[in-house]
């Protein structure tokens, strides 16, 4: 009698223990569910096409989970599986339509670097249309490859497929706060420069900080460094539709060819480059400003160099500028300036030859953010010099370059953006076969870009 009161007491006992069980199993899978339902809508209205969407694709998880009957509660019994690598990555990009020939005054201004739609012969053009692959495919791995399906091969070759980005990150500390990215990538040279077209307001970045590096990119080794909360800071202002520039640290070194993007390597003397910033936070504004500088030799490639230019005997020519950027992110008002100087090669008409000359140049955007329910309107203004070589035309062509841009972006849904842009333009653009070329004109461009 005794072992049976024993024995009911052990049953009783075990019946209680598994009651609380489920308890705690119930509370915790209503929290787990409210958590991530939380979650999610914190993503969401903080989403951006620049962030790949974790918290949606746990919550279509957990609702597939709910219907077929099985359990969302994680068994410890069962072995516990490694997410695999192309469980770690998204696809995301963008297209940007463009006509640039309303109200156009001279079909004779164009712009070469900007758009080869400009003027004579242009009509409706794909600018860009890009489409991204990237993850953090392990915890210190990250990759990012981005081809361009509009490349335009010349004025009368468009559309052709080409490679953007494609490097990877290894990261290094428990936030990977240290980076080395290897392949090709932007330049961390000028803050538009590494500022997303996606992103950008004005539909060409200007003159004097692009000339430094066309496409923006090339192959190299860079370092990146920045605490988490910094690395948090580049992501809210881009996610958040602030028009950052993305992470690249602040401060950041880097190795590479110097002769742009798809292009090989000419000579031995590979580019360095340096760069500094610091964000600052003054109640709700931001403010960033940053100094960088780069150093190497450029070799022109015979195809760019026209009969009857002289030049040296290797084509090679010093290459170095150093510029100082200030960012006041729009918040609602926004500013963005930024100004260089070097030198480097540059067509001389009074000699026919490519010197090694000086340069400078810089611009400066106003913008104003404002937000109308769920629609975004940024009307903004940009006015830019320069005065110098591009060394990535033909003969290194010499430019003098004043405009003045003012232009609305219209945002009706995060998909979908709509920009129109009023130019005064006056360029001199000169190589050997275009002598004493001076053009002014003024033209309405308009843009319609899909985010997806």
């Amino acid at each position: 009698m005794n072992k049976f009161i024993h024995f009911l007491k052990l049953v009783l006992i075990t019946l209680g223990c598994l009651f609380k069980y489920q308890t705690i199993v119930a509370n915790t899978t209503d929290t787990t569910a409210k958590q991530s339902v939380s979650l999610n809508y914190e993503f969401e209205s903080r989403d951006s096409i620049d962030e790949p969407k974790k918290t949606n694709g746990f919550k279509y998880w957990y609702n597939n989970q709910k219907t077929e009957g099985l359990s969302t509660l994680s068994d410890s019994t069962k072995p516990k599986t490694e997410k695999k690598w192309y469980e770690s990555f998204a696809i995301r990009g963008y297209a940007q339509f463009r006509y640039n020939r309303l109200l156009e005054t001279n079909e004779k201004l164009k712009c070469e670097q900007c758009d080869k739609s400009w003027g004579e012969g242009g009509g409706f053009f794909f600018r860009r249309i890009r489409v991204i692959l990237y993850g953090q495919i392990g915890k210190h791995v990250y990759f990012y490859i981005q081809p361009d399906f509009a490349s335009s091969a010349s004025s009368t070759s468009l559309n052709f497929a080409q490679l953007r980005d494609a490097y990877f990150d290894l990261g290094i500390g428990k936030h990977n706060e240290y980076r080395f990215r290897i392949g090709q990538s932007k330049i961390p040279y000028g803050f538009e420069n590494m500022q997303s077209s996606q992103n950008r307001l004005p539909l060409d970045r200007n003159d004097a900080m692009n000339s430094a590096v066309a496409n923006e990119r090339d192959l190299g080794i860079f370092f990146y460094w920045a605490p988490e909360k910094y690395r948090k800071l580049f992501s809210d202002v881009v996610k958040d539709g602030f028009k950052g520039s993305g992470d690249y640290g602040l401060l950041s070194f880097g190795v590479f060819n110097g002769q742009t993007a798809n292009k090989p390597e000419l000579n031995d003397a590979p580019h360095v480059v340096l760069r500094g910033c610091l964000p600052i936070r003054i109640k709700e504004q931001i403010i960033e400003p940053g100094i960088q500088a780069y150093s190497g030799k450029y070799t022109i490639a015979k195809d760019l160099v026209s009969t009857g230019t002289k030049t040296n005997a290797d084509r090679s020519y010093i290459d170095q500028r150093i510029a100082g950027s200030f960012i006041l992110y729009p918040k609602p008002f926004g500013i963005q300036a930024e100004y260089n100087f070097g030198r480097g090669p540059e067509f001389n008409t009074a000699t026919d030859s490519i010197e090694v000359q000086k340069l400078h140049g810089g611009y400066v955007t106003l913008s104003y953010f404002i937000p109308i329910k769920k629609e975004i309107i940024f009307p903004f203004f940009r006015a830019q010099y320069y005065n110098g070589g591009k060394k990535h035309e033909l003969d290194a062509r010499s430019y003098e370059v004043k405009e003045f841009e003012i232009g609305i972006e219209w945002q009706p849904v995060k998909q979908f953006e709509l920009t129109a842009m009023y130019t005064f333009s006056n360029r001199r653009f000169e190589d050997f076969a275009l002598q004493d070329n001076h053009q002014k004109g003024k033209l309405l461009r308009l843009q319609a870009q899909l985010n997806f």
